[in-house]
């Protein structure tokens, strides 16, 4: 879809930005001139009681003093309801009677199909919740009452039934003419196996109409009514309107009350939800019947920066918080993280509320626990760690859940965390009076010092503190010269820059490759914050309209961000760049690209690592890893080499060079390594 500057511009003019703002503030009549179009309130981007938010009527735009937030009355329905530039668009050009313009032939016809699959679903919400109003729903309206939901609340929700019977709602969307394809397209009917009528997906059932990040109904969740049922709770089928793994219960809601500040919360199921949103807890989501995902991940990371995962207090809720663990571990990044809330035992969140109240729920939320603290719990309880096996083994474990996180920096976070939660437990088992160098030299337990455990080493533990044995060489301290060559040598931050703007390049230029290596764009790190944000427009609306995803980038950040990608001197000369319409080129372009971003990765975690034992005695795995990384540097210069693109990045060309291998050199050296 193409916006022309004429249409924002009739946009603009047919809103008044006081109408917008004015759902969002109380003005302050002292301060503001109604007539004149100077209108004051209190800020709602910020907590405040006097009335800094200034908003000029007659020039459209808005002005806060105190956090200086400004734009117009799309920028500001973007903020206040967590939305896209698109959305926003979309938003204001209903409120205005506007149509938004058409998109290409092929695109328009796909995108009309889901228009006409959304207006069957909600043709199918509108039977379900008059269905909740019929005779044959009395039980269903019984056990909502018992779970104290009021009319209000089911019409909040939209909550309905799908009676008992085989064609209830077929025969329903059958008389206002609704073609057979869409109803069985729409996941609301299965074919019969036995080549009669095709019958209803959901019988004696209430429903829940689940809805996307637009507030469209894609699909349904229902909660069986006889005992008996096999499944307790049955989702719709994957659709084209509806990917489970890539949806939220609650989505559109829970995103705008996040954006205003609010904690985002992820329960288990949908009563959990209504619940929590009910009771005050207006950004809440969750998951649809299985564990949660990767993509379900990324989508609560765009909502907020450390969602709350609040779980039921019993074996199954603890097992989800577990699973959970081990997906987001390859995922953290710095701001990025989990926090858990594990709910009294025997209790969910429904529950909680319905016994005590929403403070209790909240006193839960306040005591919510880092991801490291579930990490440790999972580890250590219900153990003994009474002997040097059963710590080792400890160690062992931590060792290998801790490598899965690829950032250095939160890695080593992580493992001084560990390292303190590990002297806690380990110090009340020594005998009193026991120094921490007894006998071996180093801390009873085995670790550096007792408190200077690092993650991910290879080949034991360090220890810094130890004798040395009758006749023992003491190998020399590293110098401080020598940690900063290698570090020096580590820093690949250019090339690898130089690559993700090559990656982000050719993705945009040709976004059909976007499907295809979306987990690859997921998983790029993009420390360049201008790359990153165009990382993020790619992800956003790369997969669902690809051929609009330019003019949402230039919509969203301006024209001169792809001018500054394209006009770099490293992308200009891609040869598939040249030609936007060899999708086999450019598919061979970004695999390799992304191959060489992993190696380095992977190179640098390592170089990391080593650069963090320098601060110890050398020993001989620390030797062998700096003898791979340097030969994986060797292989890497040999590689840049040949590379057709010769990357030439930074103000003085910065690359891998003899200087570099040099300084592996000086520093195998000085710690006594020999190739011998």
């Amino acid at each position: 879809m193409s916006l022309t500057p004429g249409f924002l511009d009739e946009l603009r003019t047919r809103i008044s930005i006081s109408d917008v703002v004015g759902r969002k503030v109380m003005w302050d009549q002292r301060k503001s001139n109604q007539g004149k179009g100077d209108l004051w309130a209190p800020c709602p981007f910020h907590h405040e009681k006097s009335a800094s938010f200034h908003v000029d009527d007659r020039k459209g735009y808005y002005y806060c003093f105190g956090c200086q937030a400004k734009g117009d009355a799309l920028k500001f329905v973007q903020e206040t309801e967590n939305v896209g530039f698109m959305e926003a668009v979309e938003i204001l050009a209903r409120e205005a009677g506007m149509e938004m313009p058409a998109r290409d032939p092929k695109a328009q016809q796909k995108q009309d199909r889901r228009t006409l699959l959304i207006e069957v679903m909600e043709q199918a919400v509108q039977f379900f919740r008059l269905q909740l109003k019929t005779n044959n729903a009395s039980m269903a309206r019984s056990y909502l009452q018992r779970r104290g939901l009021t009319p209000a609340a089911l019409e909040r929700w939209e909550i309905g039934f799908a009676p008992d019977g085989w064609q209830n709602l077929w025969d329903h969307l059958r008389s206002k003419n609704v073609p057979e394809d869409l109803i069985m397209a729409a996941g609301l009917a299965k074919p019969s196996t036995k080549g009669g009528r095709s019958y209803d997906t959901f019988r004696n059932r209430i429903m829940f109409p689940i809805r996307d990040a637009r507030g469209r109904a894609i699909a349904f969740g229902g909660r069986a009514m006889d005992p008996n049922d096999n499944a307790k709770y049955l989702n719709s089928p994957e659709t084209e309107l509806f990917d489970k793994g890539r949806s939220l219960y609650n989505h559109a809601p829970a995103r705008a009350a996040a954006g205003r500040g609010t904690p985002l919360i992820v329960a288990e199921g949908y009563m959990d939800v209504i619940a929590l949103s009910e009771g005050g807890f207006a950004s809440s989501v969750a998951p649809l019947g299985t564990a949660v995902t990767e993509n379900q991940l990324q989508l609560m990371w765009r909502m907020a920066d450390e969602p709350i995962i609040a779980l039921d207090g019993d074996t199954a809720g603890l097992r989800a918080a577990m699973r959970l663990i081990d997906l987001a571990l390859p995922l953290l990044q710095a701001g990025k993280s989990l926090r858990f809330a594990i709910m009294p035992d025997g209790q969910d969140p429904d529950d909680l509320i319905k016994s005590k109240g929403p403070e209790a729920v909240q006193a839960v939320l306040d005591q919510a626990m880092p991801m490291v603290k579930l990490l440790w719990q999972r580890e250590t309880e219900g153990k003994v760690f009474d002997s040097p096996e059963r710590k080792a083994s400890l160690d062992k474990a931590l060792r290998e859940k801790i490598k899965l996180i690829r950032d250095p920096s939160i890695r080593k976070h992580y493992g001084e965390d560990i390292k303190d939660l590990r002297w806690e437990l380990f110090r009340g088992n020594r005998p009193e009076g026991r120094d921490r160098d007894f006998d071996t030299g180093g801390s009873s337990d085995g670790w550096k010092g007792g408190n200077d455990w690092k993650p991910g080493r290879k080949g034991g533990f360090g220890d810094g503190a130890r004798k040395p044995w009758k006749g023992q060489k003491v190998a020399p301290a590293p110098l401080a010269s020598t940690r900063s060559s290698l570090v020096a040598a580590a820093d690949d931050a250019e090339i690898a820059r130089a690559r993700e703007a090559v990656v982000l390049a050719v993705v945009i230029s040709t976004p059909e490759m976007v499907v295809e290596f979306e987990g690859n764009l997921e998983r790029m790190h993009c420390a360049d914050v201008d790359l990153g944000r165009l990382r993020d427009q790619v992800l956003r609306f790369g997969i669902d309209a690809p051929q609009d995803l330019k003019t949402r980038i230039n919509e969203n950040l301006g024209a001169q961000a792809l001018e500054n990608l394209m006009a770099l001197r490293h992308v200009a000369i891609i040869p598939c760049l040249r030609r936007p319409s060899d999708l086999d080129a450019a598919r061979q372009t970004l695999a390799e690209e992304f191959a060489k971003l992993e190696a380095m990765r992977g190179l640098d975690a390592e170089l990391a690592e080593a650069a963090e034992d320098l601060t110890g005695l050398a020993d001989e795995a620390l030797t062998w890893r700096l003898k791979q990384a340097a030969e994986a540097r060797n292989r890497a210069v040999r590689s840049e080499n040949e590379d057709k693109a010769n990357f030439d990045v930074g103000e003085n060309g910065a690359r891998l060079d003899r200087e570099e291998l040099d300084a592996f050199g000086a520093l195998l050296d000085r710690i006594g390594f020999s190739e011998k």
